[in-house]
């Protein structure tokens, strides 16, 4: 059974560091693009950052230069770095999977996680 999982969500303040992790279990997923999400109160989910299996990467104009992301195939773990966090980051963050090299359509992941927050009070 497929699973992923995040974990270091958590509160900063602004200007401030986190960075989410997202392990995934029950099938490797080397070819298929790796994402993560957020959802803001009241809001639509939305499309954070991704990285396909070659390592291309995309990123909201929001948090270009602020974020990155990288995944670690051998550990089947896609990872996110949020630097100069600002309190619009606020969140509830998932990671998600696709059976796609690439997809920005939340209808095209199979795979989601249970998310985790982050709470950037200024």
């Amino acid at each position: 059974q497929v699973k992923l999982v995040e974990s270091g969500g958590g509160s900063v303040q602004a200007g401030g560091s986190l960075r989410l992790s997202c392990a995934a279990s029950g099938r490797a997923f080397n070819a298929n693009a790796m994402t993560w999400f957020r959802q803001a109160p009241g809001k639509e989910r939305e499309l954070v950052a991704g990285i396909t299996s070659g390592g291309t990467t995309y990123y909201a104009d929001s948090v270009k230069g602020r974020f990155t992301i990288l995944r670690d195939n051998a550990k089947n773990t896609v990872y996110l770095q949020m630097n100069s966090l600002n309190p619009e980051d606020t969140a509830v963050y998932f990671c998600a999977v696709t059976p796609h090299y690439w997809a920005s359509r939340r209808d095209d992941y199979d795979y989601w996680g249970q998310g985790t927050q982050v709470t950037v009070s200024s």
